[in-house]
């Protein structure tokens, strides 16, 4: 199409996660082509039914970015619908305009990204889907044989190696629309995202959604802690990691931003590797999915399907309010409910406990993970998830059954973490606060199944059961 007529027609953009301008390909080619540019939001409510606290992370990455783009002239439209479907229903029926959006790499998103692209550009309407927010694209990173990588550490190399020899993406910038204009002539009250559950009032305390504070925080954390982060990541009770991951799923800052920033520090020690590390699990995870969908709804290995999982109301209650009686496991759920986030090596813990000790199908963790969860993100809850039962890709293997009392004696020996999400346990001893059933019963300010329940399993029995369950699978 001829670039003087695509100026002479309305730029929209299509926000998904994607809330910030620095690095927004789709929003900086549509104002450096079109002299006015709107952009708008569909959202589709029954896709946070399961996804309580991210709606309140939505409301505000909206309202804030809605300020933030009209500091360029441009109206954001948030427009609310059963699919999205629906609305290019309506966008077809419009005239003069061009659109463009940035790629979610999930199975559902990219495939509606072929058939739309396609129908847009049968009625000549002009059409372009910018890269999302990975460091390579989903597809892109095979083996020499042709086929996608089930391993984490040789896939990894590849992609490193991949995205340094492909070389950064320079950044274009976002201009200032001419005056702002609307396109769908429609936008439902803010007020009304908002999850009907109160806890998320809590949230505010922890976090603030924006691009700024997404930099800015990135920005610390690799002069200050970056460093430190080979040791420091596994200890709870210190901000020994980013915590950059609900800003990174809703997209206030591109994992191409956080490279570049860890790239500018001069040494680059263990701290630097086990952090680049994890943005190369986040690329394996999106990898996974794309190659294997089926992971979205089962394990990827299918000799996990007859696994015999145990269904008990009771437990999983216990383990979802943080009253398994195992401190560290229970912290961790607490620090989940209270702050919609949860320090990783204790999502490791809470989620092996839930899946051996308790042997409960991975899917219920899952999905009380994705209902919490500020930075729930779909390929890496599902993969960390496999990974820790045993039935996904480079899995932990089935003998690996996380110790919640070691864990917590080696993670937080002075119990710190513990005692911060759980109050009762204050006054616990540290020789006793990672296994307080053990105090005596002269111990006047605990006791034991009445300030702080008895554990609902005895770790050595549940191993046990568990490691015979595991064993069926070679069967």
């Amino acid at each position: 199409m001829n670039k003087d007529i695509i100026a002479n027609n309305h730029g929209i953009v299509w926000i998904r996660n994607d809330f910030r301008i620095l690095k927004n390909d789709a929003l900086a080619y549509a104002t450096q082509n079109h002299d006015n540019v709107c952009a708008f939001y569909v959202l589709k409510k029954k896709d946070f039914v399961k996804r309580s606290a991210q709606l309140w992370w939505l409301y505000w990455s909206l309202k804030n970015f809605k300020k933030k783009l009209s500091q360029f002239n441009i109206k954001l439209e948030i427009v609310e619908a059963n699919s999205y479907k629906e609305i290019f229903e309506k966008i077809v029926n419009k005239k003069n305009f061009s659109i463009y959006w940035n790629k979610v790499y999930e199975p559902d998103f990219l495939l509606f990204d072929k058939k739309s692209s396609s129908m847009l550009k049968s009625k000549n309407i002009n059409c372009r889907i910018f890269k999302g927010n990975l460091l390579n694209e989903s597809h892109e990173i095979k083996k020499s044989d042709n086929t996608p990588y089930k391993v984490f550490t040789p896939f990894w190399r590849t992609a490193e190696k991949y995205y340094l020899v492909k070389g950064f993406n320079k950044e274009q910038k976002v201009k200032i629309s001419k005056k702002k204009t609307t396109f769908l002539d429609q936008s439902i009250n803010l007020e009304s995202i908002l999850p009907k559950k109160k806890w998320h009032s809590t949230f505010e305390k922890f976090w603030n959604p924006s691009e700024e504070t997404a930099l800015e925080n990135t920005k610390y954390f690799v002069k200050n802690s970056l460093s430190n982060y080979g040791n420091n990541r596994d200890i709870p009770s210190i901000e020994g990691t980013s915590k950059i991951s609900p800003y990174l799923t809703f997209g206030q800052i591109h994992v191409e931003t956080i490279w570049e920033e860890c790239q500018r520090i001069e040494i680059k020690n263990n701290g630097y590797r086990k952090y680049i590390n994890e943005l190369g699990w986040r690329e394996f995870s999106h990898s996974l999915i794309n190659y294997f969908p089926k992971m979205l709804k089962g394990n990827l290995r299918e000799d996990f399907d007859n696994f015999p999982w145990q269904e008990n109301k009771e437990h999983l209650i216990a383990w979802k309010k943080g009253m398994t009686g195992y401190p560290i496991v229970d912290a961790g759920m607490r620090e989940l409910y209270e702050t919609g986030w949860m320090h990783n090596r204790v999502r490791m813990v809470t989620a092996s406990f839930l899946v051996k000790h308790l042997r409960i199908h991975w899917q219920e963790g899952e999905r009380y993970f994705r209902d919490c969860l500020l930075d729930f993100n779909e390929a890496s809850n599902i993969a960390g998830w496999q990974w820790v039962a045993g039935c996904g890709a480079d899995a932990a293997p089935y003998f690996r059954i996380f110790n919640p009392i070691l864990q917590g004696e080696r993670f937080d020996p002075l119990g710190n973490y513990v005692k911060k999400w759980i109050p009762e346990l204050s006054k616990v001893p540290k020789k006793f606060i990672h296994k307080p059933w053990e105090l005596t019963d002269d111990n006047k300010n605990f006791e034991i199944g009445k300030n702080y329940p008895k554990p609902i399993v005895n770790h050595e029995e549940a191993r046990n059961l568990a490691l015979e369950a595991f064993k069926s699978l070679k069967k």
